[in-house]
This record gives C-alpha cells, sequence and structure tokens, in this order.
C-alpha cells in the first residue's frame, strides 16, 4: 500500500519573535515544494491562528501539543476542541519533551490522542527510546508499550488519523542521528507490531516517520529506506534546508 511521504516541522519553543518567524514563512511561501509529501509545521501556539492567514495552503498547521478536556478550569492548556474549532488539523502529542520534562505518561498521552482523534484532529503521536534504554536493549519494548498504550484505547479505524513519529530520545538536540539501518529496523519492527496488536491493512497503511536531529545531509539516505515514510524535523525546520528535506522524495 503506497504511504505518503510526511515532513513535520517542530518549531518547539521557537523562534524568539515574530520577526524570526515572518522569515521562516516567507521561506516557505517562496520555495519551490514537490507534491511528493504532506508538508505539516507547528509554531509555538501563540503563532498558530497568525500563520494560518500568511503560510500558504499546501503547508499545515499542527499543534504541539493539546489537553484532554474540551474546556474548563486548566491553565495554561488547549482543549482539541478549541484546536478543531480554529481549524488546526493536526496535533503533536506524547514528544520526549512532554514525556521527559514534563512528567506525562504513556497512558496519558493516549488519553489525550483519543480525545484529539474524537474532535476530528490528526494525530503526530511521538514515542522513543533514552539513551540508557537503547544501550539497554531495549529500544523496541520502550516503543512498543508506549504504542501499546494508544492501541488499547482507540479503534483500527482511529489510525487513519496517526502518524506515528518514532524519535529515540538520544538523537533529539543531540547532532546524533541514527543510522539509516538503525532507523529502519525499529520502524520495520514497530511496523509488525502494529500488524499483530491492530490488523495487517493498519500496519501497511500507517505512517511510521523518524525523527532526531534529521538534517538536509541525512534525509536522503534515510528517505531510501522502505519504512521510513518521513521525518518529525526539529532545528532544521526553522532554516531554509527544511525546504531540501520536504523535497528528499522529489529530488
Amino acid at each position: 500500500m503506497a504511504r505518503k511521504f510526511f515532513v513535520g516541522g517542530n518549531f518547539k519553543m521557537n523562534p524568539a519573535n515574530a520577526a524570526a518567524l515572518d522569515a521562516i514563512v516567507d521561506t516557505l511561501n517562496k520555495a519551490q515544494l514537490h507534491e511528493t509529501a504532506d508538508v505539516v509545521v507547528a509554531p509555538p501556539a501563540l503563532y498558530l491562528l497568525p500563520l494560518q492567514q500568511k503560510l500558504r495552503k499546501e503547508i499545515h498547521l499542527a499543534a504541539q501539543n493539546c489537553y484532554l478536556k474540551d474546556s474548563g478550569a486548566f491553565t495554561g492548556e488547549i482543549s482539541p476542541a478549541q484546536l478543531a474549532d480554529a481549524k488546526i488539523p493536526y496535533v503533536i502529542l506524547g514528544h520526549s519533551e512532554r514525556r521527559t520534562i514534563f512528567g506525562e505518561s504513556s497512558d496519558f498521552v493516549a488519553q489525550k490522542t483519543q480525545a484529539a482523534l474524537a474532535k476530528g484532529l490528526k494525530v503526530i503521536f511521538c514515542i522513543g527510546e533514552t539513551l540508557q534504554e537503547r544501550e539497554a536493549g531495549d529500544t523496541l519494548k520502550v516503543c512498543r508499550a508506549q504504542t501499546d498504550a494508544a492501541v488499547k484505547l482507540l479503534s483500527p479505524a482511529d489510525w487513519a488519523n496517526i502518524v506515528i513519529a518514532y524519535e529515540p530520545v538520544w538523537a533529539i538536540g543531540t547532532g546524533k542521528v541514527a543510522t539509516p539501518a538503525q532507523a529502519q529496523e525499529v520502524h520495520a519492527a514497530l511496523r509488525a507490531y502494529l500488524g499483530e496488536a491492530i490488523n495487517p491493512e493498519v500496519a501497511a497503511s500507517t505512517r511510521i516517520i523518524y525523527g532526531g536531529s534529521v538534517t538536509g545531509a541525512s534525509a536522503g539516505e534515510l528517505a531510501t529506506q522502505p519504512d521510513i515514510d518521513g521525518f518529525l524535523v526539529g532545528g532544521a525546520s526553522l532554516k531554509p534546508e527544511f525546504v531540501q528535506i520536504a523535497n528528499v522524495k522529489g529530488a
């Protein structure tokens, strides 16, 4: 089953001001983007609505997080219902920074995923192991456990609106990138797991993308792997090379 390439840019808590963001938007708006990939960018929440007006329509927006309730006394949070009402189509959930810095458990991430899907959002669902877990040989165990929490809550049909982002924590923001063989091994194992835990159709159709210090230089070889369906890009999404990464399948 053909899976369209997917390239997401997670700006995190960057850039520092609106002027810098406008420069990024200007680059994206002027870029020649191939139709070989779905391209999504996730700016800080403050800038989602302004970018909705400024960014070319071929590039979609994602929130970097959301809560699991529609409304209420949850200071600082954004609800799935509010994102849907604002016509923000995607949300990133379970990023390692949310898991490690803010203490979000796999069960909590799964609950938020269920809530987001219920409001019609599409979810970029992040998983990945720490360096200690990789060195202990627990990479697949950790990734399966993080995914399994969602598998238990969701229906097979839900997975049509999920992109799984495998992001080894040891490669995020470190400049270290998993080798194409290392990344492919995990992606293939995750796809096999989806086939066992859900069904072969979901395994064949779900896009599994790689994240972790992806650059224009590393994207090409990673993109040749059969089970790598795209990238979730961090620091490089703030630079012109993000266009190169987005176009890697059309190069």
